[in-house]
């Protein structure tokens, strides 16, 4: 009976032994295991308007520049942020937002603008919640001149690995062109739903705007804004009305104005292109990369964790076999967080080559010099500053063109 309870014990012994090999042999595989992520990308095209849509109703579109979220970081590795890449991004998004708004056939003039002084009928804002190559995700706001807000709407895309492959072109799609075409479809859907009557109104108010901001008293009573910020028109300047013709060659300055803007936006786009493809690109292969090591590291540490109670509770026991199994699962989840530590370590790495992309970036996104009429002007992050000189340049003329006092032209 004697021997047959010992047989137990060692045969209870071996198998201990053996369970403890098994979460060291499970330990080291799940470190080792890798997960693959497998994303579809959906290209979606423009939507154009066939309608022929009548002159009095073509609405003009002015997309601000965006938000580049820099006061609001994500405390992620995963989502480095660049101050410089950003602040060159919220221009860049822009214009390729308008070029998709320009195929859908279905506005008047699109422009990139600097800043909330130009009036125009449709405006658009946006904020860059995150764009690291793999993920671009926005925040976009439309809204009337009349002050009715069309929609606010989170744009996500992902772009494949096959967006940046050697063999696509320069002039190839843009890796998240299909996400600026949804935002222009949804507008384009919107603006179907409104009737004529409306569109009307909307250029109305967007004219009066502007002449309010040139001559608020001349203009003060006819238009009346109510305490939730929506305009409503309370009454109409005669239709030969003076002050209003002068109202209307101002703006169409102002307009000529804003087009040569889109000349520095248009060469600035140019210029980034390649190096924002490029580290594009490679913030995407860096972002895979971290991702992985990340799991990887996390995986290891987790492993090793496990298999180092496993070794302590088996080192405890009265059996030699037990014993010697747990000091051996104590060793191998010790290499297993040392190896996780050391993942970490090689992310680190990685998230300061992203950071030497951002730097590399931001030496090739120098300001851009231009020729406006009678001058040479710098355009570079302070072209929102150029524009307000341009303003206070238009309330001068319209001030000697009309006679009137500087306390009444005056520009909001």
């Amino acid at each position: 009976m004697k021997a047959s309870f010992q047989q137990i014990g060692q045969h209870s012994s071996h198998s201990t032994g053996l369970r403890l090999l098994a979460i060291i042999g499970l330990a080291i595989g799940l470190a080792g295991c890798a997960s693959n992520v497998i994303k579809s990308t959906e290209y979606v095209p423009v939507v154009q308007e066939t309608a022929e849509i009548p002159e009095s109703e073509l609405l003009d579109v002015g997309i601000h520049i965006f938000d580049p979220n820099l006061d609001n970081p994500v405390d992620d590795d995963e989502r480095m942020l660049f101050p410089e890449v950003r602040k060159a991004e919220s221009r860049f998004i822009p214009y390729q937002l308008m070029a998709s708004l320009q195929k859908s056939s279905a506005w008047g003039a699109v422009r990139v603008i600097p800043n909330q002084q130009s009036s125009v009928d449709v405006n658009v804002e946006g904020k860059i919640l995150q764009s690291d190559g793999e993920q671009l995700l926005l925040l976009v706001t439309v809204r009337d001149a009349t002050g009715s807000v069309w929609f606010e709407k989170e744009y996500e895309a992902l772009a494949s690995k096959y967006a940046y492959t050697a063999d696509r072109g320069y002039n190839a799609p843009d890796p998240f062109q299909g996400l600026y075409n949804r935002i222009a479809n949804d507008m384009l859907a919107y603006r179907r739903q409104q009737p004529s009557s409306e569109l009307l109104r909307i250029r109305t108010v967007a004219e009066l705007k502007f002449a309010q901001n040139f001559s608020p008293t001349a203009f003060s009573e006819h238009l009346k804004q109510s305490d939730q910020g929506t305009y409503s028109i309370q009454r109409l300047p005669a239709d030969n009305d003076p002050m209003m013709e002068r109202i209307r060659l101002i703006r169409e300055r102002d307009y000529l104005f804003v087009d040569t803007l889109q000349d520095y936006y248009g060469t600035f786009v140019k210029e980034m292109q390649g190096s924002y493809q490029e580290w594009r690109k490679m913030s995407y292969d860096e972002v895979m990369a971290l991702r992985e090591l990340k799991r990887d590291a996390r995986n290891r540490t987790i492993a090793g964790i496990a298999s180092i109670i496993a070794g302590v509770a088996a080192a405890g026991s009265d059996n030699g076999s037990s014993r010697a199994a747990g000091s051996v699962a104590v060793a191998a989840g010790g290499y297993l967080i040392k190896s996780g530590f050391d993942k970490r370590a090689e992310s680190q790495m990685h998230i300061e080559a992203l950071m030497e992309l951002g730097d590399s970036l931001e030496a090739d996104i120098e300001p851009q010099v231009i020729e406006l009429e009678d001058r040479t002007i710098t355009l570079s992050g302070s072209v929102e500053n150029q524009y307000e000189q341009w303003r206070q340049l238009l309330q001068e003329i319209y001030r000697i063109d009309t006679g009137i006092s500087a306390a009444d032209a005056n520009v909001n």
